[in-house]
């Protein structure tokens, strides 16, 4: 179809109109037209692109509308490394930083240096990559592991900040940060709340989460915001200094923070943090230090990098946020090398922008020194580290309730008899046995497995990554995870929060069976814990049971009873029942009927690849029509339930003249 020139003039027209008026909006925070006039302008563009498809172009404001749902994200190659910069807490780490950019620099030329600093502030979001082709947008893309990222073009493109095209045909490659502003983290935790779904914990999560939705059609609704702070590459001279790299950025049409600064002396740029520190509040994005970057960029390329960041640069710190909470109680973590730390369960409480429930303690002389009990109030502080830590106690608000924690000289999360010792000229407590960490991550991960509370996300490597964090110790610790105990490991985004959390959730409710074998208690495996469940019918009444009751129950003997008792009676582990009781809720048992019956008394072992039923699946029709499952073939053995590449089971069964059946007698049998 033939555009009318008329048609051509308008749209070209539209274009550059909406395209000036959305930068002086969304980057220069002037708003020369009203949201719904824009919006007016908008409409009409689309309506004539749609007219005449011809008429789109790859700057068009109408390619900002979110599409279709994407299938998965593509790497992308950065052609520019991607660092990031080593931290800094306080004055002095600021001034031992511009000691090392002196020392180096002289040892590298011989020759003395007064060093200037560009004072950036420090957005608190998600690193963003941007690269453009001859003024167009080609690509957006994720940090990533600094060399490669994702693919999120499609998703940068609903950011009204990103311009489509630049002021200038020129090829680059920029650095920023994306940010939800905080009058958006909070509009959409207020329709989460009339929702009566969770909020969020904080807006950081969300923009790492978002800009990685496969949809961005939600990208869109979420109305991201960015700064640009970095050159990457350029096809037009480079400029000389960080100030006159963010004007570039700036001409180009880049939302560039205004809030930057040249500090001529390491004292200005102190005072350009400790101001900022105040002031932070103030903005409408969340601010978490202040960046200093040596700015001439001659100097910049003498210092170069270290094996993981720039020398030239540093990342400093607010002091972290302090509040108030109650210490719920104090319990022992146990570490890789078997050392035990305490670890505060807190009364949850949102800190740095996260709701956490853990402090750490560090060891026995730190809980002596800041004489911190057990129903205390305490002011919490979360710095770098991922755990928070116990800065003070106010004892002022003790009510005469509180109790004093002492180290046990034993702890059932240590292996052998549970025997713990000081370490030698040192404040730490470490178990006797040496494989205690190896038990515990076993029983972790039993506990969480699909044979017991099977809790969706909570594998080996989060059972790992958790324990070593001191997030989880044991079993109860699970169902008291808050968010922010997780968002600052390595690798936990939004998603996979959320998803770990709800699976969590969906945990609490489970069988007084799957209950019993979770707990690990020696001789009890899933068949015993079956015949316990079914016996005593709750879990108050299996904790009561005494050597008699146990042994009274067909197929629990002498040993498993003495071993059923033993657990009960450590003080620890009754406490630990006790404790997953308030957080569980037992589904009562079936009523059983004649019909429910059909296999009482028999014993089947499952072998082979069935065709329509897993082995799980299987076995529980065997065991809900009253029979029982074991691991292997003996003359006690009533079936054989075999599939496909069956082994030496089915060997075994043969010798033994053990009756085999397929798939199709099972269900025979059953009907």
């Amino acid at each position: 179809m033939q555009v009318p020139e008329e048609a051509k003039k308008r749209a070209a027209l539209l274009r550059e109109a909406i395209n000036t008026y959305r930068y002086d909006f969304h980057v220069l925070n002037k708003e020369t037209i009203s949201p719904e006039a824009l919006d007016s302008l908008k409409d009409e563009l689309v309506k004539l692109e749609e007219k005449y498809p011809s008429l789109i172009t790859p700057d068009s404001p109408t390619q900002r509308v979110a599409g279709k749902a994407l299938e998965g994200f593509k790497k992308i190659i950065h052609k520019v490394p991607q660092w990031s910069f080593n931290d800094a807490f306080t004055e002095e780490d600021i001034r031992k930083f511009d000691e090392r950019v002196r020392r180096f620099y002289k040892s590298e030329t011989g020759e003395d240096f007064v060093p200037s600093y560009t004072c950036e502030l420090k957005i608190d979001g998600s690193h963003l990559v941007l690269e453009y082709e001859n003024g167009f947008l080609k690509t957006g893309a994720t940090r990533g592991n600094g060399k490669v990222g994702e693919d999120v073009t499609e998703n940068v493109k609903t950011i009204e900040s990103v311009p489509l095209r630049l002021k200038r045909d020129v090829s680059v490659i920029v650095e920023g940060e994306v940010y939800m502003p905080k009058s958006q983290f909070e509009r959409i935790n207020k329709v989460q709340q009339e929702r009566g779904e969770p909020e969020y914990a904080n807006a950081r999560n969300i923009v790492a989460g978002t800009i990685r939705q496969l949809d961005s059609r939600v990208v869109a609704s979420r109305q991201l915001s960015t700064f640009i702070y970095d050159l990457g590459m350029t096809d037009e001279k480079f400029p000389g200094t960080q100030e006159e790299e963010l004007e570039y950025l700036d001409g180009l049409g880049f939302r560039v923070n205004k809030h930057h600064t040249l500090a001529k002396s390491i004292d200005e740029a102190i005072a350009y943090w400790r101001s900022w520190e105040t002031k932070k509040d103030k903005e409408d994005y969340l601010i978490d230090g202040a960046v200093l970057k040596l700015n001439d960029h001659r100097a910049q390329g003498i210092l170069g990098y270290t094996g993981k960041a720039p020398r030239w640069g540093i990342a400093v710190k607010f002091a972290a946020e302090q509040v108030t909470t109650i210490v719920e109680d104090i319990d022992l973590q146990i570490g890789r090398t078997g050392v035990l730390t305490p670890v505060a369960h807190l009364r949850p409480v949102r800190v740095a922008g996260s709701t956490v429930s853990r402090a750490t303690l560090h060891n026995e002389d730190e809980i002596k020194r800041l004489d911190v009990r057990i129903g205390d109030t305490v002011i919490i502080q979360k710095a770098g580290d991922v755990i928070p830590d116990v800065v003070k106690v106010l004892a002022e608000l003790r009510s005469g309730k509180e109790k004093a924690f002492k180290f046990p000289t034993h702890f059932p999360l240590c292996g052998g008899d549970g025997r713990i010792e000081r370490v030698p000229g040192q404040a730490a407590y470490r178990c006797v046995a040496k494989n205690s960490f190896a038990q515990q991550r076993r029983k972790l991960a039993h506990f969480t497995s699909k044979h017991c509370f099977d809790i969706a996300g909570f594998g080996q490597k989060t059972v790992d990554q958790l324990l070593e964090a001191g997030i989880i110790s044991n079993f109860d610790d699970i169902f008291t995870i808050e968010s922010g105990d997780l968002e600052s490991l390595p690798r936990w985004q939004e998603t996979s929060i959320n998803k770990l959390l709800l699976g969590i959730e969906k945990a609490r409710h489970v069988t007084l069976e799957r209950f019993i074998a979770s707990l690990s208690i020696p001789q009890v495996g899933e068949e015993t814990a079956r015949d316990l469940a079914h016996h005593f019918k709750t879990a108050q009444m299996f904790a009561k049971a005494t050597q008699a009751d146990l042994e009274n129950i067909n197929g629990v003997g002498p040993i498993v009873a003495s071993a059923v008792v033993a657990w009960f009676k450590d003080k620890e582990n009754k406490k630990l029942y006790e404790n997953l009781l308030k957080e569980i809720y037992i589904k009562n048992l079936a009523p059983s009927t004649k019909h429910l019956q059909k296999l009482s008394g028999k014993v089947f072992v499952l072998t082979g690849t069935l065709p329509t039923l897993s082995r799980d699946e299987a076995a529980d029709l065997v065991r809900a029509n009253g029979g029982k499952v074991s691991g292997s073939v003996s003359k006690n053995t009533d079936y054989v339930l075999a599939g496909e590449n069956a082994g030496e089971k089915l060997e075994r069964a043969m010798e033994l003249r053990v009756k085999i059946i397929s798939e199709e007698e099972f269900k025979r049998i059953l009907s």
